[in-house]
């Protein structure tokens, strides 16, 4: 199948451009600026995918540019969604990839696709003006909505907080600034996420929102005792309250039944990676 892929230069989409090639699908990256309609309907038009995948965003939660989360999420995202609905063919399914940020601080120990969303910034604020702009093309394109929890890999920028993690324990630096320690979260494999999408496209039901997640939470403290078991070196933990947000998620993981319900049904299931190996494949691929 020819996969539209935008976002295909960043983190996940280079992972997800190399799983689906690897599989036999034709992977066609997006060009264009999301927010230059005209281009972006040509290109579209042009290419005629079969599917889409869109990973096009500002990934950094902490960016200060408040208004361009809007202009990229939700507007981008809405642009595109027009582009495809000019295709004389339209795509099999379109796979949104929102963020599980938006259930913001929940009394539910797993979060769960129907619940409430309670976001506390603009970013998974962005996150939800996406979804809800999204629904309003239920009636018109296969869209689905895919809800990630935290996850990281070999490739991902250090100014998040695994990759810089490692990149001190690697180095063997002495100390390290961080938050709160106490925080829980998934830290899923990006390879592990990339699965799950490649399998919505092929089988989740349009119209439908699936947390993209495995259950298992651990928390920083976890991480960073995690690394100094692999790599041997013990590293001076500062606390920074300039790190620490008032009205920080304390627990962000999620319920994947949904998901695994689907894929069960479709004989599948997703690779078990656990983090210990997930930090193992960033510590050696650090040195590359």
């Amino acid at each position: 199948m020819k996969i539209l892929v935008t976002g295909a230069k960043g983190f996940t989409g280079q992972h997800f451009s190399k799983l689906a090639t690897a599989a036999g699908h034709e992977v066609v990256p997006l060009q264009s600026n999301l927010n230059e309609i005209d281009a972006l309907d040509a290109e579209v038009l042009r290419v005629s995918p079969d599917f889409v995948i869109h990973f096009a965003g500002i990934s950094f939660v902490a960016s200060k540019d408040n208004e361009a989360f809007y202009r990229v999420h939700a507007l981008g995202t809405s642009n595109l969604l027009n582009a495809l609905l000019k295709l004389e063919k339209l795509p099999k399914k379109i796979l949104l990839a929102s963020s599980a940020t938006i259930y913001g601080n929940s009394d539910n120990p797993f979060s769960v696709e129907t619940q409430t969303p309670s976001p506390i910034d603009h970013y998974a604020m962005s996150k939800v003006a996406m979804e809800e702009m999204a629904k309003t093309y239920f009636d018109k394109l296969p869209v689905i909505i895919a809800r990630p929890f935290n996850y990281t890999g070999p490739g991902q920028r250090d100014n998040f907080l695994i990759p810089k993690l490692v990149k001190h324990f690697v180095q063997k630096l002495p100390a390290i600034e961080l938050g709160n320690l106490n925080v829980e979260r998934e830290f899923n494999d990006v390879a592990m996420i990339c699965d799950a999408y490649l399998a919505l496209l092929q089988f989740g039901e349009p119209g439908e929102t699936y947390n993209v997640c495995s259950g298992n939470a651990r928390s920083l403290q976890d991480v960073v005792s995690t690394l100094t078991r692999i790599t041997n070196h013990p590293i001076e933990i500062v606390i920074n309250p300039d790190f620490i947000r008032s009205n920080e998620v304390h627990r962000m993981c999620g319920d994947p039944a949904k998901l695994n319900t689907l894929l069960k049904r479709h004989h599948l299931e997703l690779r078990k990676i656990d983090l210990e190996t997930t930090l193992g494949n960033m510590i050696a691929s650090s040195g590359q």
